[in-house]
């Protein structure tokens, strides 16, 4: 397995990075036998029709504390995929990102977003070229955008222009094969929250036959494209039937459940571990902080059997 994988840092705000709570949950990342780091770096704009963003100095990590991030993870024996991305203010997700094909007045709605969003990626990109970080996620889950293929091969032109790492954009599960661009980056990312049973209850044999159902047309466009796959975000919440629902954040009404989310997690190592066509894992997600209790019902496996599974698999597999 090339990349045991973890995403880090997307709950944090400005000051954070830096601030020994941090640091000291980086390490307990890294004691699972992790790899890889997904440092993901969160922007906003205003709406998803917002022509335009950027960067919010009231709550935004800086450079500096990101940078300071990558450092203390690289010491921890890390590699980084640098992952800038864009959420809207207004909590729309951030997919619905799109303007209508035609313009009004003297508006080019498509030309502006993709102006801004060419500026914001370019400059993480820059980032991750002097601080080393040997991948660079260049977008996640735009699907709004993905359709204007002009565009993105020209980004990823200006990307390729000041970074020399590895490129992947990260798809939404099911949705890859509408990407028409693919062939312009190095790996076909994807969120895989692939729903692996009908609801709670499903034992780990289950949930692994579900997984093979889903390896099908991933391993076909990995084929079809001569690329590997990596699963760019993946996790399950420690509550009941949301090995149905993977994506989930909403329905906090239900019971918690930590061998679900284990189920799920130990379901998807074993299905995916030794398959050519796959690069690795970038779990969903680790707190920049240590969570405060450890039952809580988010995505954190710290403290759960999950972690177990986690360590077992990364370190000894």
């Amino acid at each position: 397995m090339e990349i045991k994988g973890y995403t880090y840092g997307y709950d944090a705000r400005k000051g954070m990075l830096t601030d020994p709570r941090a640091s000291e949950s980086m390490e307990k990342l890294a004691s699972l036998g992790t790899n890889w780091v997904c440092l993901a770096m969160p922007i906003e704009q205003e709406h998803f029709y917002s022509t335009t963003f950027g960067f919010d100095y009231r709550k935004n990590s800086t450079d500096k504390e990101l940078t300071f991030a990558i450092d203390k993870l690289k010491s921890l024996g890390q590699h980084i995929c640098l992952k800038p991305m864009l959420n809207c203010a207004d909590g729309t997700w951030r997919a619905h990102i799109g303007f209508p094909e035609a313009d009004w007045g003297d508006t080019n709605y498509w030309k502006e977003w993709f102006s801004c969003y060419t500026a914001f990626i370019c400059h993480y990109a820059e980032i991750a070229e002097d601080t080393g970080c040997e991948m660079l996620c260049i977008g996640c889950e735009m699907l709004g955008t993905e359709r204007k293929e002009d565009y993105w091969r020209a980004l990823i032109a200006e990307v390729r222009k000041v970074y020399s790492g590895k490129l992947v954009y990260n798809a939404n599960h099911g949705k890859e094969r509408s990407i028409r661009w693919f062939d312009a980056v190095d790996y076909i990312g994807t969120s895989a929250y692939y729903p692996v049973s009908k609801g709670a209850g499903a034992t780990l044999e289950e949930m692994c036959a579900a997984w093979e159902y889903h390896k099908k047309d991933l391993a076909a466009l990995s084929a079809e494209l001569g690329k590997k796959i990596i699963f760019m975000e993946i996790g399950c919440r420690s509550a009941s039937g949301c090995s149905a629902m993977p994506w989930d954040f909403t329905h906090r009404d239900l019971p918690y459940d930590e061998d679900e989310q284990a189920n799920f997690f130990e379901s998807a190592m074993k299905s995916m571990w030794k398959e050519e066509w796959f690069s690795g894992f970038f779990w969903w997600d680790w707190y920049t902080f240590l969570p405060k209790r450890e039952n809580e019902l988010g995505f954190s496996i710290y403290g759960k059997k999950a972690e177990k599974i986690v360590r077992e698999w990364y370190i000894n597999k």
